[in-house]
């Protein structure tokens, strides 16, 4: 019976992960202009690379958020999680636990472990909406994920060994937020691999 139970569940999976593929593809992506067909045949390339990390920039409702989904869709990373974060609408005090989850006891509400983002996205897609928005002492911890594929939990005493593809988005010109000091200039290379 748990066979058959088991065997159900992997076809259901299989059919909703189908359905998301057909529903973020890139040909869902709206536009006819030479600015746009580039991007999408630039996105296409991306997603059948192993490009760990990418940066999508753009005013607010250009679509970041449609071109992450295709490329991770479109990837040989589509059976894994695809897991979005909003940046700016998590405050600065949570965030960190959010990205890399918890030990139990870290701090005085952590009453047991909690698995983070990262973890989450194992062998898939992070999605980091709005990264421009990330106080500069995160970035650094970002900076130390990209760098050695690796994360550490709040209050973790263990590096954890991590594969997954970092997109990140951002409405601002990050080049010149470096410049001005609000963003890390090696934190803006390390995601600008592909841009």
């Amino acid at each position: 019976r748990n066979g058959i139970e088991a065997g159900q569940l992997r076809r259901e999976v299989t059919q909703i992960r189908r359905e998301r593929r057909g529903q973020f593809s890139f040909d869902q992506i709206i536009g006819q202009s030479p600015a746009i067909t580039k991007m999408i045949s630039l996105a296409r390339k991306v997603a059948e690379s192993e490009a760990s990390s990418v940066l999508l920039q753009g005013e607010s409702g250009t679509g970041k958020d449609l071109v992450a989904k295709a490329i991770h869709y479109s990837s040989r990373r589509s059976d894994a999680p695809f897991v979005a974060i909003n940046c700016a609408a998590i405050p600065g005090t949570l965030i960190e636990s959010e990205l890399f989850g918890h030990e139990k006891g870290a701090f005085t509400d952590a009453r047991a472990r909690k698995e983070g983002l990262f973890e989450q996205a194992q062998g898939g897609t992070i999605f980091l909406d709005e990264i421009g928005e990330v106080e500069l002492s995160l970035q650094a911890k970002l900076l130390r994920v990209l760098e050695e594929g690796t994360f550490r939990r709040v209050g973790g005493l263990k590096d954890i060994p991590l594969d997954v593809r970092v997109i990140a988005a951002s409405n601002r010109d990050l080049r010149a937020e470096s410049e001005a000091g609000r963003f890390r200039l090696d934190l803006y290379y390390r995601l600008s691999v592909i841009q």
